[in-house]
């Protein structure tokens, strides 16, 4: 049975192929009564439209890409990513929009980028892929960045990384802890802070204003700096090798609540006393800070808003690509639960 097509259905509809067209594509261009019974004659025929041959049309896809540096299983592991993608799904949802999350494809991410059919991307942490970026503005679809060093012609969405590193470490010091181990995100630069750059720059920044205004370093005997897996298990694996190390903390300082949880794992099974031995404070507040025992101390940040902020910056690209971009920087908070007490 051959393929029915625009003109079948305008045919049987009484109609001009346009207003089909339109049903399909611009269904505020007609009348209700007009709409209903073309959509009638489609169903009942049994026709639905090509998503390619209505996207060379209108050179749209209707969806927007979370370009991601991992694969999504590894991504997935972090709450916090997906209270972002929870963000940027509540715009989609509102403005009639799909969601595309665009991994590396075997690898590599260049690749994803050109063969991903989406109207914009917004990019999560990519500022050490500078040849990423060069492949984007080749393609020339628009982007946002988010959680990266932000560029002039490029609209940006950040939180404040280094006032939530000082208020956490400042925290842990004024509670009179001086042997911390901050447990960071894992890099590739193995621990040396220096090449940092973004929101572990940004993070490590604060960390090391909070501990110079106490006369600390990040490089005092008592300071340490150990990188994980931005998951459960890295922080699980991180505490086991901080118990064999010979210097043991009295506070930890995680760059994410989802390490600091797998802390939590670790120091049960070892039956040790939080807060009593071991202080902890994480980044995030994610939604399980608050239901661990005891429950995380942490810096809340508004992941679900940044989101909701970042796609909103990206439609508006989408729809004027000369609009000035903006760099926004939303704020944080230090919430104080029972996983961090002063140090006696």
């Amino acid at each position: 049975m051959p393929k029915l097509t625009i003109s079948d259905i305008a045919q049987r509809a009484g109609v001009s192929k346009t207003a089909v067209s339109f049903a399909f594509n611009y269904p505020e261009r007609l009348s209700e009564e007009t709409l209903r019974h073309i959509l009638a004659v489609a169903e009942e025929a049994g026709y639905s439209p090509d998503p390619v041959a209505s996207n060379l049309k209108t050179r749209r896809t209707g969806c927007i890409g979370i370009l991601v540096p991992q694969p999504i299983p590894i991504m997935t592991r972090n709450p916090h990513t997906l209270a972002f993608i929870e963000g940027v799904g509540d715009v989609c949802h509102d403005m009639g929009l799909s969601l595309m999350l665009v991994p590396p494809l075997k690898g590599n991410l260049r690749r994803a980028i050109v063969r991903a059919a989406v109207d914009g991307f917004l990019t999560l942490g990519l500022e050490t892929f500078r040849g990423t970026m060069m492949v984007l503005q080749q393609r020339g679809v628009p982007f946002v960045m988010v959680d990266s060093d932000p560029t002039p012609d490029t609209p940006c969405v950040n939180i404040d990384d280094e006032a939530g590193a000082y208020a956490a470490m400042s925290y842990a010091l004024r509670m009179g802890h001086r042997r911390i181990t901050i447990f960071g995100i894992r890099s590739g630069y193995h621990g040396d802070y220096r090449k940092y750059a973004g929101t572990l720059q940004r993070r490590i920044a604060g960390y090391a204003r909070a501990l110079a205004e106490v006369g600390l370093s990040l490089d005092d005997p008592g300071i340490h700096l150990l990188e994980c897996e931005c998951d459960l298990e890295g922080g699980y694996e991180g505490l086991q090798t901080v118990l064999q190390s010979r210097t043991q903390p009295t506070a930890i300082v995680a760059m994410a609540d989802v390490i600091a949880i797998g802390v939590m794992r670790a120091a049960r099974e070892h039956h040790m006393d939080l807060p009593g031995e071991l202080s902890l404070i994480g980044y995030d507040d994610i939604e399980a800070s608050s239901l661990t025992c005891p429950a995380l101390t942490t810096i809340r940040q508004p992941t679900v808003a940044k989101g909701r902020v970042a796609a909103e910056l990206l439609i508006q690209r989408i729809e004027n690509p000369d609009i000035t971009p903006e760099h926004i920087t939303l704020p944080v908070d230090l919430v104080e639960r029972d996983s961090f007490s002063t140090r006696q």
